[in-house]
């Protein structure tokens, strides 16, 4: 049963700028989806089912005292590990990668909700080892931490998911007092590694372990879309067409043609931002960079006020997915980060998304209501 205590503690704040962006998402799918199904409300019946249960787990994540999951660390990272395992036995493949479960008329992508468990189970690590993150040597452990989800990601293969863990241990363990000189050297050892190893394969035509071949041409692509305009490249250059052909104010709701005309593939996915580019132009993607401002602010400041490092932590890492997801999603949609299959957090159409980022928000507030002692 939800204390109604808590109700005096509700960051409303926060909920209504929730409210605003799944209103804003709701009215761009309705524009996205005209032209990919007979029923023109197929997509936004769908997606307003996943948001109603998404905000009905969020009010059960608030229910539920964020202390009580530290004492469960290492039960909530082995729930983790299953999860994602569970996917390599009895996963679908789906677009090249075996990332879903099928459940019918469901699809069930376990990745989504493993970003809540590692945030969860790697906040109490560092609250343990928070004065102990001087040097590389102190750091070994959180990436050793991070090793076997991410490898269990990396074989279905979910490179886009696997970057966001990346993003996740990083952001959090800066929060918890790692020093940035530290964090930017090891990211550009890692960074430079991977490009480095990734060119002499690409050189000697080795295999990569893990990454397929769409993948790699997905990357080569990105270097010079147009030179594989009708391959590899062909939906990062129809994405920059749309954006660019929005100008100022944009095209106009359903007036958009490389949306309704089909041209640009999975605009109502990992592409909506296309969408609000052609259609709503530089002052609508402008708003939408702009809401997403004011979502994250709120989170930091939830993160400083917490009554504990647990909490801090927490927020930390929900903040570290959505910054992730809408740097890399917007990037490639504008042609300065590579496709990976990312979506926009509460904009892109997907049921697991939706749902994963509505239960990571709860406890958001979850941390904020409990920042001071509920008094009767």
């Amino acid at each position: 049963m939800f204390d109604s205590r808590l109700l005096k503690k509700f960051d409303y704040s926060l909920f209504i700028l929730i409210a605003v962006m799944l209103v804003f998402s709701t009215v761009i799918l309705y524009s996205a989806t005209q032209s990919i199904s007979t029923d023109p409300f197929f997509y936004i019946k769908k997606q307003l089912l996943f948001i109603l249960l998404g905000i009905i787990g969020l009010f059960l994540v608030i229910n539920i005292n964020y202390s009580l999951f530290a004492s469960y660390q290492w039960h909530l990272y082995l729930l983790n590990l299953l999860l994602l395992a569970s996917v390599l036995l009895f996963g679908k493949e789906v677009n090249g990668a075996k990332s879903w479960i099928d459940f019918g008329s469901f699809y069930f992508q376990p990745s989504e909700f493993s970003k809540i468990l590692i945030v969860l189970s790697f906040a109490q690590f560092l609250n343990t080892r928070r004065d102990k993150l001087n040097s590389l040597l102190d750091l070994l452990p959180c990436f050793a931490y991070f090793f076997p989800p991410m490898l269990l990601i990396m074989a279905q293969p979910d490179l886009g998911s696997a970057l966001v863990f990346l993003g996740i241990l990083f952001g959090m363990v800066f929060v918890a007092g790692a020093r940035p000189g530290l964090l930017a050297a090891i990211g550009s050892g890692v960074v430079g590694t991977f490009i480095g190893f990734l060119m002499a394969c690409l050189h000697f035509g080795f295999s990569i372990p893990y990454i397929k071949e769409y993948q790699v041409m997905r990357i080569i692509a990105f270097l010079n879309p147009y030179e594989y305009a009708q391959g590899a490249g062909y939906q990062l250059v129809q994405s920059l067409i749309a954006v660019g052909s929005g100008g100022i104010w944009g095209t106009g709701l359903r007036q958009g043609s490389q949306v309704q005309l089909n041209f640009l593939p999975y605009h109502h996915t990992d592409f909506i931002f296309s969408v609000v580019g052609e259609e709503l132009g530089f002052v609508g993607g402008l708003m939408l960079l702009l809401l997403y401002f004011l979502l994250v602010h709120r989170l930091i400041q939830i993160a400083m006020e917490a009554k504990d490092v647990y909490g801090t932590l927490i927020v930390t890492g929900v903040a570290s997915i959505l910054v992730f997801h809408v740097l890399v999603n917007i990037g490639m949609t504008i042609g300065i980060m590579p496709i990976t299959g990312i979506p926009l957090p509460l904009f892109s159409y997907g049921g697991s998304n939706m749902l994963a980022t509505l239960l990571a928000l709860g406890l958001a507030f979850n941390v904020s209501m409990r920042k001071q002692k509920i008094l009767f």
